[in-house]
């Protein structure tokens, strides 16, 4: 068994060593012998491309997105005061010192907790990480939507 782990590293090191020089006699031709060239010394594309247009931060999709976040944080809000009525405790850490204090406490946690939300997205989105955008503010939104079924749960 160790001869054939010994003899797997082996071969493995000896596909990643052959790799780089596989690609360096196998490279591309060097750019130039693509560059179309005039006889004025400068090149016009024929057909510029234009470029892409840049979506809108507050497009129709994250209009609804952010609005159905507001509504889960509203819905958490008044289901963890019901739960701490009930007996229950804020499990969230950071959230605890502010819903202990009542209804004005969840209303400042759930802005707060708006405001990353919104905060986050809205960095990905001028740094034109698009996908990456709708992709945190879907797991928000799942993650809020967790949240709040697990209170309904806990309280039924």
């Amino acid at each position: 068994m160790k001869s054939a782990v010994c003899a797997t590293l082996l071969l493995l090191a000896g596909v990643a060593n052959a790799q780089p020089t596989l690609m360096a006699e196998n490279a591309a031709p060097d750019a130039s012998a693509y560059v179309a060239r005039s006889t004025r010394d400068r090149f016009v594309a024929a057909n510029p491309m234009p470029e892409a247009p840049t979506p809108k931060f507050w497009g129709l999709e994250n209009k609804i997105d952010f609005s159905i976040f507001a509504g889960q944080l509203a819905a958490d809000a008044i289901t963890t005061q019901r739960g701490l009525g009930h007996g229950f405790r804020e499990a969230n850490p950071i959230a605890a010192p502010f819903v202990n204090h009542g209804a004005a406490g969840s209303a400042a946690a759930s802005a707060l907790s708006f405001g990353a939300g919104l905060g986050v997205a809205y960095v990905l989105h001028r740094t034109h990480h698009y996908k990456a955008e709708h992709i945190a503010v879907r797991l928000m939104l799942a993650g809020e939507g967790a949240v709040v079924g697990h209170n309904i749960a806990l309280l039924r």
